[in-house]
């Protein structure tokens, strides 16, 4: 059975606190939904502001494939401005819980019905189609939420959908509710919350109750603990119900679960399944080995399914096999004697609780490798003129091929000033670089100062680290010898 997928990640999504996109933004967002394959697209609140009702009219002029819609209360003031901005349907949102009727409308359950039915006359009169939307309607009696969705029916509501508002539903009582609206003359959908984390569990078992659609956010992004999260419900209908499927492209979730992290600027967790940039690294030796031989035996799909790569982590649980992987993809082969040997110099440093980089990795190899080597260039001296009113000036003395260069420099500062020094020399002058990184090794103002940095020729970039106490002497050893490397290979 086919699964509709409604997204409100541009209206419920948008509720996450601190977020607010702008109508560019809300555009790139939904054309990359609509590439994506995304049934139904609820743009957000027309009645909200002028802002948001210049957003929904930008995403309705596009004739995306989509259906757009805007939510609406039933009130006729909301529902002239969702006509306002040429939407194809509204998500209609009515309470049905008692809690809801009584205490934040101040109506009785017959009113509710009459306000229901009398917004769903007035969106047919204008030709608008009609998600009813039940809020809260886990909390409300399953009769009365049966008979407002009947009154609805015959009213002319296209779709229904079940609110699970504040997220308290379970598997088995999700199941059990869809289960008994299952008999209705509509199609059913499903809207859930994560207060309790089970949003995405709540969503399958109300799949396999009856729901025909779901509603979701990319990332689950929402109010509270968010909402039912758009990349586990499709990947995993797709993986674990058999019985059923989307029309979504899977292979692009990835890129439009970064666009919206970086335009909402909501942080995705590490660990978060699917997405995170750990569902698909391996450290764990035995993991590693087993990857390698056939993927399946630690991963339950492959990462290229969602549009990922595989990575295996360097720490102090990495096996051979996987730190082999790695040395491969930085370009070095070692024998069995040499990769034992950078195995065990990795985990020495991890227990030091260093965090090894490619960096670490790439100097350790070379040193486990003793690569026979001449430098070209050698560092014989750097002189240093600083002060409150002195601009800081460098001077340096390199040998190149075996002929001694004296070169001066300015700069912002000491280190700036003696890699401009050397910068200027012929040989140096088409290496950029790319990435400045310190560290202190020890404490104490006598503390080893670790430099670590990235330069680039052409295509080629290299890593190169140099460790001193006197940080402007690491940084011109660590930028001259990644210079070396870079005239080595």
């Amino acid at each position: 059975m086919k699964i509709k997928v409604l997204d409100t990640t541009l209206r419920d999504g948008e509720q996450t606190p601190g977020v607010s996109l702008t109508t560019k933004e809300k555009f790139r967002i939904a054309t990359q939904l609509d590439e994506i394959g995304i049934d139904f697209i609820e743009a957000g609140s027309a009645i909200t502001s002028e802002g948001e009702r210049k957003s929904i009219k930008e995403i309705t002029k596009q004739g995306f494939n989509a259906e757009i819609l805007s939510f609406s209360r039933p009130l006729k003031g909301d529902i002239d401005y969702c006509l306002e901005c040429d939407v194809d349907a509204v998500n209609l949102v009515v309470p049905t819980s008692e809690l809801h009727i009584h205490d934040k409308l101040n109506k009785t359950p017959d009113e509710l019905i009459d306000l229901s039915n009398n917004a769903i006359d007035y969106c047919k009169d204008h030709g608008l189609t009609i998600e009813l939307s039940a809020e809260d309607a886990s909390r409300s009696d399953v009769d009365f939420l049966k008979s407002v969705y009947v009154e609805a029916i015959d009213h002319g509501a296209d779709r229904l959908c079940v609110c699970d508002t504040v997220g308290i539903l379970t598997p088995d009582s999700s199941y059990d509710l869809f289960t008994k609206l299952s008999d209705l003359k509509a199609p059913i959908s499903c809207h859930c919350h994560n207060d309790f984390g089970l949003a995405v569990a709540n969503t399958l078992s109300a799949i396999k109750g009856g729901a025909v659609e779901i509603h979701t956010t990319i990332n689950g992004i929402g109010e509270r603990a968010g909402n039912t999260s758009f990349e586990e419900s499709v990947v995993s209908i797709d993986r674990l119900l058999p019985d059923f499927s989307t029309d979504i492209k899977i292979n692009q979730i990835y890129n439009v679960s970064k666009l919206v992290a970086r335009l909402t600027g909501v942080y995705i967790q590490p660990n978060k399944a699917i997405v995170g940039e750990n569902a698909f690294s391996h450290e764990s030796g035995i993991h590693s080995d087993g990857i390698i031989k056939n993927s399946a035996t630690y991963e339950p799909m492959t990462p290229e399914l969602v549009g990922r790569t595989r990575k295996f982590i360097i720490g102090k649980h990495m096996g051979t096999h996987g730190l082999n992987s790695r040395l491969e993809e930085l370009g070095l082969q070692v024998n069995e004697i040499q990769l034992q040997q950078i195995c065990d110099d990795v985990k020495e440093l991890a227990d030091k609780g260093k965090t090894v980089t490619d960096v670490d990795l790439e100097i350790i190899a070379d040193n486990v490798l003793a690569i026979d080597h001449e430098d070209r260039i050698r560092l014989d001296e750097v002189t240093i003129v600083s002060g409150n009113k002195v601009m800081p000036t460098a001077s340096v003395k390199i040998t190149i091929d075996d002929e001694q260069i004296l070169n001066a420099g300015v700069g912002l500062g000491p280190v700036d000033a003696s890699i401009n020094a050397i910068k200027s020399i012929d040989i140096f002058r088409d290496v950029d670089l790319i990435e400045y990184h310190v560290d202190s090794i020890t404490g104490g103002t006598d503390a080893f100062i670790d430099v670590i940095i990235k330069l680039q020729k052409g295509e080629k970039v290299v890593s190169a680290r140099g460790t001193e106490p006197d940080i402007i002497n690491a940084s011109v050893k660590a930028y001259i010898a990644g210079v070396n490397r870079l005239l080595r290979e």
